[in-house]
């Protein structure tokens, strides 16, 4: 019993910085613009194109829902392993995101779409069983209030 216990102490930080996809955490003032932020697929399917490098196809849609335009200033991405060890990020500011002729206004109560094929080398295919993230959008309303959303997401390998 005592081994049991010392064995739940010992993977309980691990639970508890593995998040579950889906997961949602947002700020914003109340009146002002607000985002809410879906991720599609979740998990994200990592697909082969060749040796060990990989296709993580997912869309991002930003909904308005405090009723006040926002104008996206940031998309950013987070890779992490179990226990919560960052092990890549990728950013795009507003500038990036018009580059990739995506929208960076959202009109109060509309949404924007956006789809990310981000293509990555993975050395070790243990790694998809152990590896989650997160997707940030930050934005800035009409007022000037700022407003950000995170949604963690996991990954799978798709099936050959």
């Amino acid at each position: 019993m005592k081994r049991l216990a010392i064995l739940a102490l010992a993977v309980l930080p691990l639970a508890c910085a593995t998040p579950r996809a889906g997961t949602t955490k947002s700020t914003s003032t109340p009146g002002r613009g607000a985002i809410k932020l879906t991720i599609t697929p979740n998990p994200v399917v990592a697909t082969n194109v060749g040796g060990n490098t990989y296709e993580f196809p997912f869309d991002v849609v930003v909904k308005e829902i405090g009723g006040h335009p926002v104008t996206i200033e940031r998309v950013t991405a987070n890779v992490f392993t179990a226990g919560g060890i960052q092990v890549a990020t990728e950013s795009y500011d507003a500038a990036k995101i018009q580059s990739l002729g995506f929208a960076t206004a959202i009109q109060a109560k509309g949404e924007i779409h956006y789809h990310f094929v981000p293509r990555k080398d993975v050395p070790d295919e243990r790694l998809f069983t152990s590896v989650y993230g997160d997707i940030r959008v930050e934005g800035i309303d009409d007022n000037g209030s700022r407003t950000t959303t995170t949604t963690t997401i996991t990954l799978k390998k798709a099936l050959p």
